[in-house]
């Protein structure tokens, strides 16, 4: 099996590196920079910002079994102070570098055959929610969810796409929300599990939607966000 994963370079991305490559698959990782990625004969490294539009895809594998695209901001202001601009950068991370990944990939997933061939891409709670003050940012994580749904209808039978959008998880993209004990329990207060997501919560839900384990799973946004988005009590 051979993989793709945007943003494996540390936090979820690197934990799902880690956990697919145990179940003996190769991957390459694309990221800023290589800092965090154990190249070995099983993984490979692709510098690229995907803040800005510019992939070589020259360098991806010939035959792509699995692809996920987790860059993403946690861009949170009122409206009255986000600007254009802020609402173009998020966009461009969230939503058209998974494009440009998803359009540079195809050519090798077409090739693959992988009998569970997917992509996977990465949303947020605060889609089905509404929380104040994510509106850049659920903007274009909306739109993820729209393609998620678009592109499992256009590449069926072939290629499972699907979404994982999670609650607030520990990682270093979260850290400056969660700067003390006190607010982390603040914030665990609000799930119905009474804690904070880690990383292994997503990278689990992940690796399962990547591999043949999930093979009858399409256009589906799978929330792991200790039931917020579900219940209430």
């Amino acid at each position: 099996m051979h993989c793709v994963i945007a943003g494996g370079s540390r936090g979820i991305g690197r934990s799902i590196v880690e956990r697919l490559t145990s179940r003996g698959a190769h991957v390459t990782v694309i990221s800023r920079v290589s800092g965090g990625v154990d190249e070995d004969q099983n993984v490979t490294h692709i510098p690229h910002d995907f803040s800005k539009p510019g992939l070589d895809s020259s360098k991806l594998p010939e035959q792509i079994d699995s692809v996920a695209y987790l860059p993403g901001s946690i861009n949170l202001k009122p409206i009255s102070r986000l600007t254009l601009e802020d609402f173009s950068e998020d966009l461009q991370l969230n939503l058209l570098g998974a494009v440009e990944l998803i359009q540079a990939c195809l050519p090798g997933l077409k090739r693959s055959s992988f009998p569970s061939k997917n992509i996977l891409l990465f949303s947020t709670v605060a889609t089905r929610l509404g929380m104040p003050f994510h509106a850049s940012t659920v903007a274009s994580k909306s739109a993820i969810e729209g393609l998620t749904k678009s592109l499992a209808a256009e590449l069926s039978p072939q290629i499972r796409v699907n979404c994982v959008a999670p609650g607030m998880t520990k990682t270093d993209l979260s850290a400056s929300f969660i700067t003390t004990p006190e607010k982390e329990d603040a914030l665990a207060r609000k799930y119905p599990l009474k804690r904070l997501g880690c990383i292994e919560d997503i990278s689990r839900s992940a690796t399962f939607l990547m591999t043949e384990d999930s093979d009858w799973l399409t256009g589906q946004i799978i929330s792991v966000d200790g039931g917020l988005s579900s219940l209430r009590i």
